[in-house]
């Protein structure tokens, strides 16, 4: 019997990471000892996603090297488009992404291979990859044709050139850079945990993605971004959003994009985030989203001392892009790949499989009544 019972494991601690810290006090986040605010203004995403990988930030000649081997990895199969092409037009993207990593791993060479040289090499290929099913599984399910990725482009402009044919301007592309390297590494969110604990039982890195990415689909995980701009769609304009949240919060309904289990202050990743919102707003000459915003920010920090989190801001950001609001958990798995093959290979290290004891609470001393005598 569990000698207690925290539930969500909140404030349970569940393993030792070098990897990143969430310091609620501080209201920091930090990737191998960088702060990610400094990251996100000094670095690109490909030189983050290789921090977080390798442990350190790549020198000139590592970075070269390893955005080589990433842009040459971007094509798929085109077996995966023969699957895109037999979905409906309404499967959500999340689940056509994780079908499609199932297949790249029934594909691959050495799949199976758990050693840290084979699993870096299938976390570059996903990384190359992701944004490659991302963009074209959207495509194809929507009767369009798959668009080939850029051998050139990097990690943002080639998302870009896929999603419009064309390269976007700096200030997407700045706005995205920030996103992308904010959401790729989180501490033991909940679909990192579901990754550690699939590959606890010596389960592949590619194992471990697809549990992620099932995870990161809920609502209350990544799909929080694409809700949060659903509400803000539904409130519509300015005028409407203090009457809007007084009805939501009389109906006991659920906000999304506010709160989170380890910032009390305030998700400083949001902060950055709305930076690039006030930006493209007024470069954009469209200042709806932000305005609606800070009156859902002020009405829910007064009425439940609740700060957004960091899907808040996203949401209106990718909005004001033009993106499609069903890519925007996808794009999630785009950045976030990078913080779970990390975890992953973190993990298989010193692992130890997961495997938590549960108190049983239901009855007892039932007696079986033969099948002939139940009615």
């Amino acid at each position: 019997m569990a000698s207690e019972y925290s539930p969500g494991l909140e404030g349970v601690m569940a393993g030792i990471s070098g990897i990143s810290e969430v310091d609620p006090i501080q209201n920091t986040l930090i990737y191998r000892g960088y702060d990610a605010r400094e990251l996100v203004e000094k670095c690109s995403f490909e030189e983050v996603a290789y921090l977080v990988l390798y442990g350190d930030l790549p020198t000139h000649t590592e970075y070269d090297a390893f955005t080589s081997r990433i842009k040459a990895q971007r094509d798929v199969p085109s077996s995966i488009y023969d699957l895109y092409r037999s979905f409906d037009n309404s499967a959500h993207p999340m689940d056509t992404l994780k079908a499609a990593v199932a297949v790249l791993a029934a594909q691959a060479k050495n799949a199976s291979d758990i050693s840290e040289s084979a699993s870096l090499a299938a976390a570059e290929s996903l990384l190359a990859k992701i944004p490659t099913l991302v963009v074209n599984g959207y495509r194809v399910t929507h009767g369009d044709a798959p668009r080939p990725p850029s051998k050139e482009l990097d990690h943002n402009q080639n998302f870009f050139y896929m999603l419009t044919g064309g390269e976007p301007n700096p200030m997407f592309n700045k706005a995205l850079n920030a996103t992308q390297i904010l959401y790729i590494e989180h501490g033991f969110n909940a679909s990192t945990f579901s990754s550690r604990v699939t590959v606890s039982t010596l389960a592949d890195l590619y194992c471990g993605v697809v549990s992620a990415i099932g995870t990161l689909k809920g609502p209350l995980h990544g799909g929080a971004n694409e809700h949060a701009m659903a509400m803000l769609l539904e409130i519509g304009t300015p005028e409407r959003a203090e009457a809007w949240v007084d009805d939501a919060l009389t109906n006991k309904k659920k906000i999304m994009g506010f709160g989170h289990r380890e910032y009390k202050k305030g998700d400083s990743r949001a902060v950055i985030v709305k930076k690039h919102v006030q930006e493209l707003s007024d470069a954009l000459g469209n200042r709806k989203w932000i305005e609606i915003s800070d009156i859902v920010e002020a009405k829910m920090l007064a009425a439940k001392n609740l700060y957004p989190n960091v899907d808040f801001p996203v949401a209106s950001t990718y909005y004001l892009m033009d993106i499609p609001v069903e890519l925007y958990t996808p794009m999630f798995v785009m950045s976030r790949v990078v913080g779970w093959s990390a975890n992953i290979i973190e993990q298989l290290a010193n692992n130890r499989i997961f495997r938590p004891q549960s108190e049983y609470n239901g009855p007892h001393d039932k007696k079986v009544t033969p099948l002939a005598a139940r009615v």
